[in-house]
């Protein structure tokens, strides 16, 4: 029995079917979890070890090399790289994209295992490897908190009880703090007293390292019961310390006669941080993966509401990010759009087609949605940017075979069949096509689904919601269609007039015959304005992910390498003074030294470098950025000479870097610095669109190196050791135990008085054989000076200097790139160095790599399915030719528009290449079933073509009208243009294209057919 038929003559199970889809995606819509961008897997982990004393050449040498060597050997590993400071070693671990999320713990822990084998032959002195893996975590409800007035102590306490009262709230998985102002307890002993006593600092060191240790002191068994011993209580407070004893020759010394003990805040902070121009910390809140980031972000909404009465006086919390608050907008917009989007589908059938089949095909779509949100909770997938996204792209799709099986009905019943007669018909002929022609759609977008990388699992909700709602539009289509088609469509008589004797009809059906008369001059015709739009495509900016909508913008600022972190934001405080003043800016946040807390999945903070500043500006609106990042650049410029600034904006999507990266490898940092001077010349020499070039190992530094005088220090006792303690404790300082605070450790730092402005030639420096001080200059013969790299990076374990440049906003990526390419490849490298290109060149083509490797899948799926659909070849032909021409449109429309060949651009162009298929595979089938009729094959052709012009038409406007909506959405308005502009050309091109085709195709066969037809006839008795 007929699906459609049977849906008729048994109501009860259709209406399950429309109450199951009613009832549950109200469910999915109240279950569904919501999140602003797709979850993607950030594959990647970083090893952080610590080398105190080693330039960055050593760490590099002896830390970073042994560790990377180990780490090489797991076949998971597709990029090792890091960074080598003084002291310092970053590594930093990409897995390849083939593993997924599920995979990677075990990835990470069997990295771990590598990692500390290797760490066991590394030099003394190195500390223990840490291994990072939480790299990904999103803390998305992101806030700043000013306390001015309180005092550093209470502003920690402040922090860590609103973090603790924080994790508490259901479903918060972590709450990350940062820029808490960093104290320690300062000794600074008076050198005179020390020399004239013969106290060395060693001593003071030894007396403040014991002062608050923990240790065991065992316990006591008697009568069958144990009682545990405490240590004694240590110093607990700063006068406590300073009454400490020192023991030397015989003497007893309180700490107080000889040194001055304070508590104060570190002199180079590794952050600083400030919001609307005061002085601030952040604390990030991420929520659990199982979670509604909405639900979680409103619960902890309820429970700051709940603290903000015991939260003292003066203390503020501003949001710098509320992803909750962006979700659910998103969400509420989705709405509005769905609404518009139905609303303008009933609209257009209404118009066309009548009310009735309106309300059909209306009803058939809005099913169709809240049936996609049923299952998209069954499957456990978000309501976030794509698929919210996909849903709109989907809902002009959607309606395709809703729109064939109910108009068939309404003609077939106009021409006096029942309502079971015309499903049983219309259904019969177009069930396995349409279906042939759903899946097809489907495989047009399974390329980027199937890609394992990092922008194929961001866009995967896209092929699965667009998958889920195509199918689920085709089951609809032939069972609700047709029984809501009983219930309104009325029935004609057979003498009727004509369904297609409109002027419309007439008009197209005129337009045909003349276009099969004149069939070569319409083949050149088209291939000439296909070959036009060829050429004018690559006239198109090429983008490889659009801006973000969100209303954020950011500047990177960088003085050269060595500046302290008080400079940098010294630096930035004329740049708040500004934008305080700027009426559409909402907020600004200051970070020196570092970038913020990763508050959004696409975000990527800089690694920390004193030298750094960033800063997070938000505005009303984001039609204001343009123009107050062009001020803002100007202003920051033309005061802030002495650093580089830049502003940048929010980019939907994976990937990060400069928008241009040249990366030039080998062994010699010498040439390596050569190189990319050279790099920066040819670029900016070629294009004066290049700004701010600049190299990822920057600035070499000054750096001052005591000569030791071997003899005479061994003579007198004193080791290098020795000597690089003497210098320590007169500049950074000795770290000599910790203050506890409650859970708070606080460092206990004995150093030289910050009055006293000796010279590094005068320090004194402990002799422990002589017992007694000596002057620096004795064991040493002289202070040298050298110039050291001091960020070395390396990418799979060989140096590799980067080049980074940056480009006008009116400019794309692609296009600068275009313009430098030729002349930076021909730069001479030396044998044993390479010259690579990074940045988003890299990044997209990696992303279109892997998508090319899925779609020679796709392309044969579908092929096979238009060829099994006929069970020929011609046809299946007829209708790939058809889509070199989705193109047409696609150029016209965008370089109408202005708009840049995105990514999602490419998506929908893959898209629209399913719709024509669809298109070619309605109207061929239709040609061929009046053909088996007997009918004359010019004029099956345009009894046909008349027969599909409306649900084509229908299909092309209610698909284009569905695109409005997404036209005010950035991420989404690339794709929207390419698929109004190519269905809207190339629907037209196929009503006259496929007809034509198939008149060339088959015309011979029917000339031979009708020939020995002819033949017979004459060969038969008269």
């Amino acid at each position: 029995m007929n699906i459609a038929r049977a849906s008729i003559e048994k109501p009860i199970l259709t209406w399950l079917v429309i109450l199951g889809c009613l009832f549950g995606g109200l469910w999915g819509f109240a279950s569904l979890g919501r999140l602003e961008d797709p979850a993607f897997t950030i594959k990647q982990a970083v090893i952080i070890t610590s080398y105190p004393g080693a330039s960055a050449e050593q760490v590099a040498r002896e830390v970073s090399e042994p560790l990377e060597s180990a780490i090489q050997k797991m076949g998971e590993v597709k990029t090792i790289k890091s960074i080598n400071q003084p002291s310092s070693s970053i590594i930093e671990v990409e897995v390849k994209s083939i593993y997924d999320g599920e995979e990677l713990p075990g990835i990470w822990t069997k990295l771990r295992a590598k990692v500390s084998d290797a760490a066991r032959d590394l030099p003394s002195g190195v500390g223990e490897p840490r291994v990072n893996d939480g790299f990904g975590d999103v803390f998305g409800l992101y806030y700043a908190v000013t306390a001015p007035g309180y005092s550093d102590a209470e502003i920690y306490r402040l922090a860590t009880w609103l973090r603790r009262e924080l994790l508490a709230v259901e479903g918060v998985a972590d709450v990350d703090l940062a820029g808490l102002p960093q104290e320690a307890i300062f000794i600074e002993p008076d050198l005179a007293l020390l020399s004239t006593k013969n106290v060395p600092p060693q001593a003071v060191v030894g007396a403040v390292a014991q002062a608050d240790s923990v240790a065991p002191a065992g316990s006591v068994d008697e009568g069958g019961h144990r009682t545990l011993i405490e240590a004694p209580d240590g110093s607990g407070t700063v006068s406590e310390i300073s009454g400490l004893s020192i023991g030397v020759g015989g003497d007893i010394l309180n700490l107080y006669d000889v040194a001055q003990v304070h508590r104060g805040r570190v002199e180079q902070p590794s952050m600083i941080l400030r919001h609307n121009g005061q002085e601030a910390f952040s604390f990030g809140v991420a929520g659990l993966s199982t979670e509604n980031i909405v639900e979680v972000g409103h619960r902890v909404d309820a429970r700051l509401d709940v603290l903000f009465d015991e939260i003292p006086a003066g203390v503020e919390l501003r949001p710098i990010y509320q992803q909750h608050v962006v979700v659910e907008e998103a969400s509420n917009a989705f709405l509005i759009n769905l609404a518009m989007s139905v609303a303008i589908v009933v609209a257009v059938l209404a118009l066309f087609m009548g009310w009735r089949a309106s309300i059909v095909v209306g009803a058939t779509l809005l099913l169709t949605v809240v049936g996609t949100l049923f299952f998209m909770a069954i499957f456990a997938i978000e309501m976030e940017r794509i698929s919210l996204g996909a849903l709109i792209i989907a809902m002009g799709m959607l309606v395709d075979n809703a729109i064939v099986v109910a108009e068939g009905m309404q003609i077939a019943m106009l021409g006096g069949q029942s309502s079971k007669q015309a499903a049983d018909e219309t259904a019969g002929k177009t069930q396995i096509p349409l279906l042939g022609a759903t899946v097809i759609g489907i495989m047009a977008f399974a390329g980027i689904g199937l890609s394992p990388d990092a922008t194929g699992e961001f866009m995967f909700s896209l092929f699965a919601v667009i998958g889920i709602s195509l199918l689920l539009s085709w089951v609809l289509a032939i069972t609700v269609t047709p029984l809501l088609g009983h219930y309104l469509f009325k029935r004609g008589t057979a003498g009727g007039a004509g369904a297609y004797d409109g002027p419309l009809f007439r008009a197209y059906a005129a337009t045909l015959h003349a276009a099969i008369k004149a069939r070569w001059l319409v083949v050149v015709a088209l291939t000439g304005i296909t070959v036009v739009c060829f050429a004018g495509f690559g006239q198109i900016k090429q983008q490889f992910f659009p801006n973000s909508n969100t209303p954020l913008f950011f500047v990177h600022y960088k003085l050269p390498q060595g500046s302290t972190v008080h400079e940098t934001s010294r630096d930035l405080a004329v740049i708040e003074k500004w934008l305080a003043q700027r009426d559409e800016v909402v907020s600004y946040t200051t970070y020196a030294g570092q970038g913020a807390t990763r508050f959004m999945l696409t975000y990527s903070a800089e690694k920390p470098n004193p030298s750094y500043g960033h800063m997070i500006i938000r505005t009303h609106d984001i039609s204001t950025i343009p123009a107050l990042s062009a001020d803002l650049e100007h202003f920051g410029r033309e005061n802030l000479s002495q650093g580089e600034f830049r502003t940048r904006r929010l980019v939907f999507g994976p990937g990060g870097g400069d928008p241009i990266e040249v990366r030039v490898s080998g062994s010699d940092p010498a040439i390596l610095r050569d190189l990319g001077q050279q790099v920066i010349e040819v670029m900016e020499a070629t294009s004066p669109d290049i700004l701010d070039a600049r190299t990822n190992w920057r600035e070499p530094e000054l750096v001052v190196r005591p000569i030791y005088a071997t003899d005479r220090a061994q003579s007198a006792g004193i080791s290098r050791d020795d000597v690089a303690g003497a210098l320590r404790f007169a500049t950074k300082g000795t770290e000599g135990g910790v203050y506890r605070e409650g859970e708070r450790l606080i460092p206990i730092t004995v150093r030289l008085p910050r009055e006293a402005n000796s010279h590094l030639r005068d320090q004194p420096v402990w002799s422990e054989t002589g017992k007694h001080f000596l002057p620096i200059e004795q064991v040493i013969d002289g202070l040298g000076y050298e110039v050291q790299n001091t960020l070395v990076h390396r990418r799979d374990r060989v140096e590799t200097l980067t080049v980074g440049a940056d480009i006008p906003s009116e400019r794309t990526a692609a296009e600068v790139f275009a313009t430098i390419r030729s002349a930076v490849e021909a730069i001479e490298v030396p044998a044993g160095y390479s010259l690579d290109w990074g940045g988003e060149y890299e990044s997209s083509t990696e992303a279109q790599q892997s998508l090319g490797k899925q779609l020679p899948l796709s392309l044969l799926i579908m092929v096979l399915i238009s060829v099994l659909l006929f069970n020929a070849i011609k046809q299946p032909v007829i209708i790939w030719l058809l889509v070199p021409m989705s193109v047409n449109g696609v150029a016209l429309g965008l370089l109408g528009t202005g708009f840049p060949f995105t990514f999602t651009a490419l998506l929908g162009l893959l898209s629209l290449s399913g719709m024509l298929i669809k298109n070619g595979i309605v109207l061929v089938e239709e040609i061929d079933i009046v053909r088996a009729e007997g009918v004359e094959l010019r004029e099956a052709i345009v009894t046909a073509c008349v027969s599909r012009l409306r649900p084509v038409v229908l299909a092309a406007a209610t698909t284009i009208l569905g695109m409005l909506p997404l036209l005010s959405d950035a991420f989404f308005v690339s794709m929207a243009v390419t698929i109004m502009g190519g269905l809207a050309f190339a629907s037209v091109l196929t009503l006259i294209a496929a007809p034509v085709f198939y008149y060339l195709f088959f015309a011979r066969s029917e000339a031979k057919k009708i020939a020995k037809a002819n033949i017979n006839e004459d060969a038969v008795p008269a």
